[in-house]
Parts: C-alpha cells; structure tokens; sequence
C-alpha cells in the first residue's frame, strides 16, 4: 500500500524532474559541440558501461533477456534510441523551457496512445483536462501570440519534441504490458540495462547515419566531457533509479504531479544557465498543463 508521501519519497521525486530538467538545459549548452544522434549515442554508451557491473548477469546463457528480445529491442528503441535522441534534436532549434513544456504534455499523448492502440477507456473528466494541457503546448507552440498559431510558424525543435512525446508514451505503455521475465525485471538496473543494451545499438545506427548523411564533427573539450559524464549519470542513471523507487512509494497518479516540475526547473536553470529568461506566456502554459492533468486525474 502506498504509505504516503515521506519527506525521503518527496526528494526522490523531486531529484529526478530536477536531473531530467538539467538533461535539457546540458543538451542546449552543447548542441554546438556535438551532433544530437552522436550525443544520444555518447551518453547511453556510458550508462551502458555504468550499469554492467551491476547487472552483467542478464547476458548469460538462458537469461530472459534473449527469450524476450524483441520485446527489449522495440522498448531500447522508443526509450533511448528514439525519445532521447528526438529530444537533443530539438533542443537544437527550441529553448529547454519550451521543449519541457512541451513534453509536460505527456499525460495527454499517454491517455490518446492508450484509447488508439490498447483499448484504455477515457472519461468525459480525461478529455477536459486533456483540452486543457494541449491548449497549454499549443500556448507554447505559438509562442504565446495568435498570429503564430493562426499561421502555423513552428520551430523545428517543437515539432521533434511532440514525436518524442509520442515515442515515449508509445514506450509507457508497452512498459505496462510488459511481461519481462523475473531475472530481468527483479532489480532495476537488470531492466534498464536490457533496454539500454539494445538501444546503443539502435542510437548508434543513428548516429552512423548522421556522420554518413551530414557534415557531422565533434568539437572535444572538458565541457563536453563534463557534460556527457553528467547526461550519463544523473538524467540517466540516478534519475531512473530515484523515479522507479518514487513511483512505487507513492503511486503513479501521484508521481505523475511531480513530473511537471521539469519545466519549472528548466526555467529556473534556463535564466541562470543560457540567460533564456522565462516569459509570461510561459506560466499560463504551465497552469493549463497542470491544470489539466489534475482534472483528468480526479477521480469521479
């Protein structure tokens, strides 16, 4: 049973929107240092090497991890292939406020992904507080003017971090209707790393195609390697870790709230990090997203 909301479970889902908002801000300080394919690529490659010792077992002969890898192979290629890599591409072109905004969306493309293709039921409740989130993306979207919406004028980045949303929640889902063998979901890291496993492969297809198709180059310096060690670790890793022990303290409806404090602190971080200051039609955004999660999360 859900023991309650402990001052130990509030920093635990604390940390890790904290880290993931450091993820976006770290992506944006060095999109010139480094491709995005190649920094998806770089930044699971260590985390890789990072989780073996802790679970190297899962690659012996007669683990789950083979009997089951398809399944592994389509959820490391949502996961970490797709999803990460979308969101470095965004991240590009848009600001880390708007791109965490716009994934603070989740909820939404969550609840439409589950009505569409695993026949979840939705609520007259869902589909209002679900109005609300999109007009809070679309607020950003438009850069809190009219015209922009009326003419469509979107960034690059925005429109790579809504197929990132959709990646995820596609990958949400298979999680929920995953039925991984006990060896590799019985501790954390197992499970992560038999993700992660195959989507360095996936996310190194990806970056061998960009070197192949574009003027790709890497432009090394303490920087990038202090930036890619944290990437690795922490929005990795640690934030991984600290989520899954959050999620199963308090419950998903629960965590679900703290996971919209990703765009707050990458607004925060943004203007003391970038000098992006956040402007007001960032805070309406923020209200209507959250707004509509808690609508659509009331019980009836």
């Amino acid at each position: 049973m859900n023991p309650g909301l402990t001052p130990s479970t509030v920093f635990l889902l604390v940390l890790a929107p904290l880290l993931w908002a450091g993820n976006a801000i770290v992506g944006r300080l060095v999109h010139e240092m480094v491709p995005p394919m190649t920094l998806n690529f770089l930044r699971w490659l260590i985390a890789f090497f990072i989780l073996l010792p802790l679970a190297g077992p899962i690659f012996r002969r007669g683990s789950g991890l083979w009997s089951h890898w398809r399944r592994f192979a389509v959820l490391g290629l949502l996961g970490v292939g797709m999803y990460n890599a979308l969101q470095y591409m965004a991240l590009q072109s848009s600001t880390p406020i708007n791109v965490t905004l716009v994934a603070a969306g989740m909820p939404v493309w969550m609840m439409l992904t589950g009505w569409l293709f695993f026949g979840a039921r939705v609520s007259g409740r869902q589909v209002l507080g679900a109005a609300l989130s999109i007009a809070g993306v679309l607020l950003v979207l438009a850069r809190g003017e009219l015209r922009h919406a009326l003419e469509l004028r979107l960034v690059p980045g925005d429109v790579f971090m809504v197929f990132a949303t959709i990646a995820w929640s596609l990958y949400s889902w298979l999680l929920t209707r995953s039925n991984a063998p006990d060896d590799v979901r019985g501790h954390w890291a197992s499970f992560l790393l038999a993700q992660v496993a195959f989507g360095v492969v996936w996310s190194g297809a990806f970056a061998a195609g960009e070197w192949t198709l574009s003027s790709a180059r890497i432009g090394w310096s303490w920087t990038l390697l202090a930036a890619l060690v944290y990437v690795a670790v922490g929005p990795a890793v640690i934030a991984f870790r600290c989520w899954g022990a959050g999620v199963q303290r308090a419950g998903p409806s629960v965590a679900a709230f703290f996971s919209n404090l990703t765009p707050l602190f990458a607004a925060l971080m943004s203007a003391a990090f970038l000098g992006e200051l956040p402007q007001p039609y960032h805070g309406l955004a923020f209200l209507l997203i959250v707004g509509g999660i808690v609508v659509s999360s009331r019980k009836g």
